[in-house]
């Protein structure tokens, strides 16, 4: 049953998804063509909510959907309300944390306003639903579910697919519940079809196993059509992993990441990630990215906040972008101290005063303190090696002695603080004394 999907495709939701790299892999390529190409499809994409905020990892699935929607068709964002409360066990370690329903819904509607940026929402039939899968999932009884669905599954075939089997392989225990997780969602593309029409489950390469497992499920027991399709696993140039840098999660919700520090993500990627990045992740004509991807040497960096500008819009409007712009080269380029620096923006850390309240109130710091108490070095020795080999900029001043002494006299006097920055396009933190 699965096929990789070659050009060129009839609809057009399919020929955009291949020019723009999302396609991996698709369980019925031909089928799912023809049908996109006849009419309007609804597919979906399952979020489960085990924090306040999803992360740039889950970026090129809220993409997908707006890529559906733009297509003409109708997309569905599945909140795993009950699939949360099991865990998914697709590339872990350890079973997650069970949270709460309390903590799920809090989670959920944290979630929810980031998908109204991408998506429009309404009651037309190309308009966007949100649904939750707790809705079915927790009507069930057990022994109902079992007799209902488990007659569909075997052991033997779930513990070939690769969610289960390398976690078996690298000796991590799994538990029955978690076993579940690959029922429980083929479950719900099987009710999203009987009440939805819902006929596409869309995903990462990761989740193909338990994809084709509703594909299956679909076709088996309502003989209807159904479909599955699945995106590369995102890698940075570097084979990091999308979303993670050393600082963090990089947070969807500006609650958890500020508009600045999410401009300022996608400005400092790799010069090999520009172009598959503004196909995969902005509107901009396939034309103009290829322009941009061209630019080589310094110009790279004009392609690169043009990537910054059309993300950072996206996701948190055109005046937070302009302004994440302006601080950014205000602070990184034109060396000036508060000119266009929006410092309201920016991230703060705790003063120095209760982070070495045991040292009294401040009169001086080293620069491999500043540092890290500025948050962007984990240690102390940490900082050093990194004043020494990276290169620290504390207010205008290129720092390479991690014992120069800065004092009250070196706060910048507009903020009241020290602007600590390490590298020349790294992160910047303002630090005050107390």
């Amino acid at each position: 049953m699965t096929e990789t999907a070659e050009p060129a495709f009839k609809s057009r939701f399919l020929q955009t998804l291949q020019d723009r790299g999302y396609i991996h892999q698709i369980t019925h390529p031909a089928e799912l063509d023809a049908a996109a190409a006849a009419g309007v499809v609804t597919g979906y994409i399952g979020f489960d909510a085990t924090a306040p905020s999803l992360h740039v990892g889950s970026l090129i699935q809220i993409m997908m959907l707006r890529r559906l929607q733009q297509a003409g068709h109708r997309p569905i964002v599945l909140m795993g309300g009950g699939t949360t409360k099991v865990g998914d066990p697709t590339g872990k370690d350890a079973s997650r944390p069970q949270l709460t329903d309390e903590t799920i819904q809090s989670n959920i509607a944290s979630i929810k306003t980031v998908f109204e940026k991408f998506l429009t929402f309404g009651d037309g039939p190309t308009d966007a639903v949100m649904l939750d899968n707790d809705q079915w999932l927790s009507t069930y009884g057990y022994v109902e579910f079992l007799r209902e669905y488990g007659t569909h599954f075997t052991i033997n075939r779930m513990l070939a697919f690769d969610s289960v089997k390398l976690r078996l392989e690298r000796e991590q225990p799994m538990t029955f519940l978690e076993f579940n997780y690959m029922l429980m969602q083929s479950v719900d593309f099987l009710e999203l079809n009987r009440a939805w029409n819902c006929t596409l489950q869309m995903g990462g390469s990761d989740q193909w196993g338990n994809i084709v497992s509703g594909v299956d499920l679909v076709r088996r027991v309502d003989h209807k059509a159904a479909f599955g399709l699945t995106t590369p696993l995102l890698t940075t140039a570097s084979g990091g992993k999308m979303g993670k840098t050393a600082q963090g999660a990089v947070w969807l919700n500006a609650e958890q990441l500020s508009p600045y520090d999410y401009w300022q993500f996608w400005r400092n990627v790799d010069d090999a990630d520009v172009g598959k990045f503004l196909r995969l992740f902005t509107d901009l004509p396939l034309d103009e990215i290829a322009r941009l991807e061209a630019f080589d040497g310094a110009a790279i960096n004009d392609a690169k906040k043009a990537l910054a500008d059309a993300a950072t819009t996206m996701l948190h409007g055109a005046y937070a972008a302009e302004r994440a712009r302006e601080t950014a080269e205000s602070a990184f380029e034109k060396g000036v101290a508060t000119d266009g620096l929006h410092t309201e923006d920016m991230p703060w850390a705790g003063t120095l005063d209760e982070q070495e309240r045991n040292d009294g109130p401040f009169t001086e710091r080293r620069a491999e303190a500043l540092l890290k108490w500025s948050g962007l070095s984990p240690s102390i020795g940490q900082a050093r090696k990194k004043i020494e080999n990276e290169g620290v900029w504390i207010n205008d001043e290129l720092v390479r002695d991690p014992a120069r002494v800065f004092s009250l006299e070196d706060v910048d006097p507009e903020l009241g603080a020290f602007r600590v920055r390490l590298g020349k396009r790294g992160q910047i933190v303002l630090v005050r004394p107390h």
